[in-house]
């Protein structure tokens, strides 16, 4: 589901009323209603909605880095290369060193990159 990172601050606050009116007032769906509400209006207030809006945004539009083959060998992984399989953009592993496959002038070739958890911050795995 494609959600709307321009959204209407206002138009939320009033779902949020709404749906909180169904609860007693005291009982943890009212208290976490008011904390999302009370979180959504103090980024408002701090003037950071839009830093939020490019949050929110990233945070549904993320898709993770997933390696689309293996190979053991190089042999393997360029007659892969060839058979139709490949696409613009598929990360692969050969022989443990990462490489994505991009659609050159003479064809799709394989260019060395970096594997997603070389990536990470370290201490962060």
């Amino acid at each position: 589901m494609a959600y709307n990172s321009d959204f209407d601050i206002d138009a939320v606050m009033r779902t949020v009323g709404a749906v909180g009116a169904k609860y007693s007032q005291g009982s943890p769906e009212d208290e976490a209603l008011r904390i999302v509400s009370l979180a959504l209006l103090y980024v408002r207030d701090i003037q950071k909605l839009d830093d939020y809006r490019e949050y929110f945004r990233r945070f549904f539009t993320y898709r993770p880095v997933v390696i689309a083959q293996a190979f053991e060998t190089r042999e393997e992984a360029d007659k892969w290369l060839v058979s139709g399989n490949a696409k613009d953009g598929d990360l692969v592993k050969i022989a443990d060193q990462a490489f994505i496959v991009i659609d050159a002038l003479k064809g799709l070739k394989f260019v060395p990159t970096r594997l997603p958890e070389e990536l990470l911050p370290p201490g962060s795995q």
